[in-house]
């Protein structure tokens, strides 16, 4: 019987392994039918109904609900008010509940809410259907990298995880198309454009949600898969070699290391610091596009190259992370882009030239995308790896939050407060990343050069701190 994987870790946690036909043919079952087109559709709708507020705010919404002052920051904010507040429920219910049952179920719920969104009259009733939007929407990302840390390889999953941000930069380029049609429905049905926008996505979301509930596979020995008995033995070296074993237990030990683990802090505050700016251009991407002296309907069409350049970062990324490793080094480099980007839109003055510098500014997707890679690889234990997940995720929740409130309206349109603080943010989370970085290198050549005989069950659900033989890949 051929053998998954043979090879041995450097102090960076790199793994040199040949990869048996058997275990390709069972990695295409997942890429092409049943995991990553699930996930991909699921983020390309997510992003897209999350971001329907950017594209309705040029399209009639702001008028129609009379908002005023910072009534449509808060409309950005209160959608992760929503998502903040569900992750102690979501955590719970990951461990508890089927990841198809579970994601479908919300997915239905969120594409519901944002239909009923184009009932809204006022701010009062947008905040609550925003606030419900990111309620539902808030289990999204932590199912998806919990997913893809059970489906597939270490090795594996930074590709897996760059897709599923590259989703959102295809929603992007394709929601500003979309929008951009949309956008001609004036008084069709007797509803504005940012109605019709509203109806048709959460339409569609919502059909989709049943889809996902019957057909995504959550198990790497699904029926589904039909394993052949050599596919079954690759299954068991697949998930040694992802150090996660499915299980209901909640262990709490696991959660009091992550707690006292230094590295646990670090990313989650640069996940903070990195979403300041996410929170704040996915909401008022279009707005600081008009403000370059286009119309609003070429706002919209001029966030297509956003998208693109958007898959192009992350693509990159992820091509870089794959053929040299450093993680982290990677994310470092595109956040000092990202703030080369923030230079430029402050620096000058007006005008279309300003678009080098919004574009330039996306690259801190592939950094974040990069920064949920490194916890993917390097976070074992069922417990403690959703712990981690969901953890990152208020933070990154609380960054979304705060975002948009830097973007302060008598600041328009340079909002030069708000630059200059995602600024500052960039700087310092790079050099949190490189202490969290430092502290993994150091844990990796003490066990490498002390090297432990003792023997680990995967079935133990050891954590990356527990077991002896873990290295983490930086």
């Amino acid at each position: 019987m051929a053998s998954a994987t043979t090879g041995s870790f450097d102090e960076q946690g790199n793994k040199a392994h040949t990869v048996s036909a058997a275990e390709r043919a069972l990695v295409r079952k997942l890429d092409f039918i049943y995991v990553m087109p699930c996930i991909a559709v699921l983020n390309f709708l997510q992003f897209f109904d999350k971001s329907a507020l950017n594209y309705s705010s040029v399209l009639g919404i702001i008028v129609d609900t009379g908002l005023h002052g910072q009534q449509f920051s808060w409309l950005g904010s209160i959608f992760y008010l929503g998502y903040l507040l569900y992750q102690p429920i979501n955590a719970y219910l990951l461990q508890r509940v089927p990841l198809a049952k579970y994601l479908g179920t919300l997915i239905c719920f969120w594409g519901a809410v944002l239909a009923l969104t184009s009932l809204g009259k006022n701010f009062s009733q947008l905040a609550a259907l925003r606030f419900l939007l990111g309620f539902f929407e808030a289990g999204v990302y932590p199912c998806c990298i919990m997913l893809i840390s059970i489906m597939y390889r270490r090795t594996e999953q930074a590709g897996r995880i760059g897709a599923v941000y590259i989703c959102n930069g295809i929603a992007m380029a394709v929601g500003g198309l979309i929008s951009y049609g949309i956008g001609h429905m004036v008084n069709v049905g007797g509803k504005a454009p940012w109605q019709w926008i509203m109806i048709i996505l959460g339409c569609i979301t919502t059909l989709f949600g049943v889809v996902f509930f019957v057909c995504l596979v959550d198990s790497p020995t699904s029926r589904f898969l039909r394993l052949t008995p050599e596919q079954e033995d690759i299954v068991k070296a697949r998930t040694l070699d992802n150090a996660v074993v499915y299980t209901k237990e909640i262990k709490k030990a696991h959660i009091i290391e992550s707690l006292k683990e230094p590295r646990f802090w670090l990313l989650a505050f640069a996940s903070l610091l990195i979403n300041l700016q996410n929170g704040a251009l996915t909401t008022f991407n279009s707005i600081i596009t008009v403000s370059f002296g286009f119309s609003s309907l070429n706002a919209i069409l001029l966030s297509i190259p956003s998208g693109v350049i958007d898959c192009i970062y992350i693509a990159g990324a992820v091509y870089i992370n794959r053929r040299y490793g450093h993680t982290l080094l990677t994310c470092a480099g595109l956040l000092t882009m990202s703030t080369i980007g923030l230079i430029l839109l402050v620096s000058i003055p007006s005008g279309p030239p300003k678009l080098a510098g919004l574009y330039l500014c996306w690259a801190y997707a592939a950094a974040y995308v990069m920064l949920l890679t490194s916890i993917a690889n390097n976070v074992a234990g069922y417990t403690k790896k959703i712990f981690y997940s969901s953890g990152i995720m208020v933070f990154y929740t609380i960054g979304n939050f705060a975002g948009p409130q830097m973007m302060v309206a008598k600041q328009a349109p340079r909002y030069l407060g708000g630059m200059i603080g995602y600024m500052a943010a960039n700087v310092i989370c790079i050099c949190l990343l490189l202490i969290a970085r430092h502290l993994m290198i150091k844990s990796n050549r003490e066990r490498l050069a002390n090297p432990s005989a003792a023997v680990v069950d995967i079935n133990d659900d050891l954590t990356d701190r527990e077991n002896p033989h873990y290295i983490y890949r930086i």
